[in-house]
């Protein structure tokens, strides 16, 4: 039962749920007296969004705020009230991080640092810190990784620890169990969660939730809206403020047609999200319905709704309906709780036989017959490409002189696949694509096709349940003899945590000069993430990534190439190995039991393991040496001060598809990086640096990776003959110096000049990283101009008091002939969606001036950009409510 205290204020609508001792809210009610029938044409997620209303909203704010939804007003702000919130360790470490320096700046002001605490509930789960330094080939992987996760996490694991200590209403899931949103959807959503109000009726109601991590929305698959946000909301709805928000854009998306055999539900979301991509849904909210939708098991829909991000949208929802409570059997919830969701669904109209008159702001249509095997790639989840047109789009060549067979290293070609990964939750969650990748595996095990030696194979579930069935279904052995063992129940590859390869194959490639690639089932490919020596990186399936390895070169055209012989010298094909779908679903449906969810997940939701010792102190003892946890700046010098939106010097000038991994990149720390050579000073072992993402609790290090990224292309940063050079450079001003970007963040820091990033469309894809804005704004960033943001970055900007503003249509960098060279000022008052002016001083002493439009979206944006931020914002608020008090 959800511990939030309910506090109803609309008590007329409350009612009781038919056939159960709980009560409701009559949502439908409330919404029907304003405009009649109104209700049955609501969206589901309105539906959602106007009960969170009637049960948290003032009486005399209801019909206000119910008829922006009913007549889908877009101008005006409504709070919404979360259940609760979800962080994995990298973001919420930072996010803990935030509030136990909150609490110091509260106590230096005479406050109460231990009144600093979560109210909504929240849960850490530690699934971002496992590198595979040891690949699936290996003996005792799991266990040697698990070993080197622990050894070099023990500053930010103990923090952790202090954090479910010190502060109410946390509760941490420790390393080794899984990845945060499959545990989400397995376990941790109840769909329709129980509080007790404040007359001591139990009332239920919709889960909702905001997660540090974009692909939150995998739960939407349930029927749960979850958004992904960055840290810094998430800090404010843990300490109980709403998240403000408009109406959004709710489109509709109907599903036709049926899969057709042998395509996956990878190939499914890779199509769908280029498709979506293609369609501009950025920042709306998606409803899939139809036939083909209701068609699809919840493990497809949550691959769906897991990449969320990658074609843009806020969320990613299907209705509730047979396939739910079937999911939510299969897993283990009780009957009770399956109950309850089917009783609360009906009457609320949330079933999905309730939703045949919902009305979209748009609807779109997608034909699940059209999906064919495909992969993704090079460098965005987006660029879907089918496998029969590898070789015409230049990713594969054509082999007519047979197959390679050798097995040396020494062998490794261009194009190599160095890395081939079974990653991530966006696919380990779904059972259906592990059996069939177990299928493949011992299909190419009985004609005797081998991994070729220089590829770095790994088997990392985002639950343990994956091995217990794939155990049960006599497949994983089948898996670790072509190298696929588990090492691993966590975020590994698909967030750049690879590992280090193997020095000879290392070393081949630098002296080489190899073109090397990686393949994995993951949802992110993005340029420089997955590995500094994997130039690209394809998406793909996990039955087709197993086929990748045994081909081991993206050069290879994996539908007509033969992939090795048989004793015969007949060739192999991919359609010799490939699973048959009645196989699949007769294994999925005796090798997948409730019995196993719940041998995993009553252990680890034990309440005796998650007791809070309540002796410590509230305030953090900060280590000096530590280079993962760090007293945070935020409350001081520059960071105190408002902006001055004056004399700005560019930092960068980027282009477009601008992503938080160039940013802010989370991969592993290279030696000759900046940040690699701070560890070094601060006397860490070069096996130890670990990653980017490990070190966001000390800003110290984490500055050092702002825009580190070695694929970024800053036009700044040009050689003689005028060619970008590629990388983390920029140019100083007004010297005109290239320099490597750290060197030049010192030179301005030191100056105190202030800074403005200048961008194109898509600003700030991927990630809910908010260090992607951290990083810039403790720079001296006080401004971004761009074409267009990625909602969740554009949020985090504002959250750290940089201000993000947008170009009118048909205006940016070429047409304003932008070089670096110019000083930016912004003039005009500073308001929502209000417009200002971008002042630009050229070096030959003309001024442009040219419109921009002011991206603070809600009046709550603009009241935390005044602040100077949101960690500014509640201190101040907080001191105030004190000395009032």
């Amino acid at each position: 039962m959800d511990k939030t205290p309910v506090q109803p204020m609309n008590h007329q609508y409350k009612t009781q749920l038919p056939d159960t001792d709980l009560y409701y809210f009559d949502t439908r009610a409330a919404v029907d007296a304003i405009e009649a029938g109104a209700y049955a044409k609501l969206p589901f997620c309105s539906k959602v969004f106007c009960e969170n209303l009637v049960r948290r909203c003032p009486p005399e704010d209801l019909s206000a705020a119910l008829s922006q939804h009913i007549n889908r007003q877009q101008d005006m702000d409504w709070p919404w009230y979360p259940a609760r919130v979800v962080c994995h360790d990298i973001l919420g470490q930072t996010a803990f991080v935030d509030l136990a320096g909150l609490r110091e700046a509260i106590a230096e002001k005479g406050g109460d640092p231990a009144k600093v605490n979560p109210i909504v509930p929240t849960q850490l789960i530690v699934d971002h810190s496992l590198a595979v330094e040891h690949a699936g080939f290996e003996d005792n992987a799991l266990e040697k990784n698990r070993a080197i996760e622990a050894r070099r996490n023990q500053d930010r694991f103990d923090f952790i620890n202090w954090c479910q200590d010190a502060f109410d209403n946390v509760n941490v899931v420790p390393p080794g169990n899984g990845i945060m949103h499959q545990i989400n959807l397995e376990k941790m959503s109840p769909v329709v969660q129980q509080a007790k109000d404040s007359a001591g009726d139990v009332v239920a109601f919709p889960d909702t939730l905001v997660g540090t991590d974009s692909h939150t929305p995998m739960v939407d698959a349930l029927g749960v809206i979850s958004l992904g946000v960055g840290g810094l909301e998430a800090e404010s709805v843990m300490l109980g403020n709403p998240s403000y928000m408009r109406v959004p854009d709710i489109i509709g998306v109907e599903l036709t047609g049926k899969l057709q055999k042998g395509v996956t539900g990878t190939d499914l979301v890779l199509s769908l999200t280029a498709f979506l991509r293609e369609q501009g849904v950025v920042g709306s909210y998606l409803e899939f319905f139809g036939a083909g939708a209701r068609s699809l098991s919840v493990g497809d829909r949550a691959s769906v709704s897991n990449m969320t991000p990658e074609y843009g949208a806020s969320a990613a929802m299907f209705y509730i309906d047979e396939q739910t409570l079937d999911y939510l059997r299969l897993t283990g919830r009780s009957s009770e709780q399956v109950q309850l969701v089917e009783q609360y669904a009906k009457a609320a109209g949330l079933w999905a036989d309730a939703m045949t008159e919902a009305v979209y702001t748009s609807t779109l249509q997608f034909d699940l017959s059209q999906v064919v095997r495909s992969i993704a790639g090079p460098s965005r989840p987006h660029a879907r490409v089918s496998t029969t047109d590898l070789v015409s789009t230049g990713i594969a060549h054509s082999v007519t002189e047979g197959h390679r067979d050798d097995t040396h290293p020494a062998s490794m070609p261009d194009g190599a696949v160095i890395i081939a990964a079974i990653t991530s939750c966006t696919n380990t969650s779904n059972p259906r694509n592990m059996i069939a990748a177990g299928l493949v595996a011992r299909n190419a095990n009985q004609k005797g096709l081998l991994r070729q030696p220089w590829v770095k194979t790994s088997l990392a579930p985002g639950s343990k349940t994956v091995k217990m069935y794939l155990e049960d279904a006599n497949l994983l052995p089948e898996l670790q003899k072509l190298g696929f063992d588990v090492v691993g129940f966590a975020c590994t590859t698909c967030n750049g945590m690879s590992g280090a390869l193997d020095p000879d194959i290392e070393q081949q490639i630098i002296r080489r000069d190899l073109f090397t690639t990686a393949v994995l089932s993951g949802n992110r490919n993005f340029d420089g993430r997955i590995h500094p020596f994997a130039k690209q990186a394809f998406l793909a399936s996990p039955p087709l990534v197993i086929a990748y390895a045994i081909a081991g070169t993206i050069r290879f055209d994996i539908e007509k190439d033969a992939l090795g012989y048989d004793d015969t010298g007949a060739p192999i094909y991919l359609k010799d190995i490939w699973f048959d779908d009645a196989e699949v679903d007769a294994i999925v449906n005796e090798a997948v039991k409730p019995e196993q969810f719940n041998a995993v997940y009553i252990p680890m939701f034990d309440a005796e393991k998650n007791s809070h010792d309540k002796s410590v102190s509230p305030l953090y003892p900060w280590r000096s040496q530590s280079t993962y946890i760090r007293r945070p700046p935020y409350w001081e010098g520059k960071m105190a001060r408002q902006n001055r939106l004056t004399g700005m010097r560019p930092l960068a000038i980027l282009g477009d598809n601008i992503t938080t991994d160039h940013l802010s990149p989370s991969n592993a720390i290279m030696p000759d990086s900046a940040a690699g050579e701070y560890l070094r000073s601060m006397g860490l072992p070069e096996e130890d640096y670990n990653s980017y993402a490990t070190h966001r609790g000390d800003h110290l290090t984490a500055i050092r990776a702002t825009f580190a990224n070695p694929k970024l292309i800053n036009e700044m940063a040009c050689d003689p003959r005028g060619t970008v050079i590629q990388g983390a450079y920029t140019r100083v001003e007004p010297e005109g110096q290239i320099m490597r970007m750290w060197e030049a963040i010192e030179t301005y820091i030191e100056r105190g000049q202030p800074l403005i990033i200048i961008a194109g469309d898509g600003y700030g894809q991927g990630s809910s990283r908010d260090w992607a804005a951290k990083g810039v704004r403790l720079a001296g960033v006080e401004c971004v101009v761009a074409e267009d943001f990625e909602r969740i970055h554009r949020q985090n900007l504002v959250g750290m008091g940089a201000l993000p503003l947008q170009f009118v249509e048909g205006v940016n960098r070429h047409t304003l002939a932008l070089d670096g060279s110019e000083v930016f000022d912004v003039k005009g008052d500073v308001s929502a969606g209000g417009e200002m002016t971008l002042i630009i001083h050229r070096l030959d002493g003309s001024v442009d001036k040219t419109p921009v439009i002011c991206r603070l979206d809600t009046a709550d944006e603009l009241k935390m950009y005044q602040a100077g931020g949101m960690l500014q914002r509640f201190a101040k608020e907080f001191i105030e409510a004190a000395d009032a008090a």
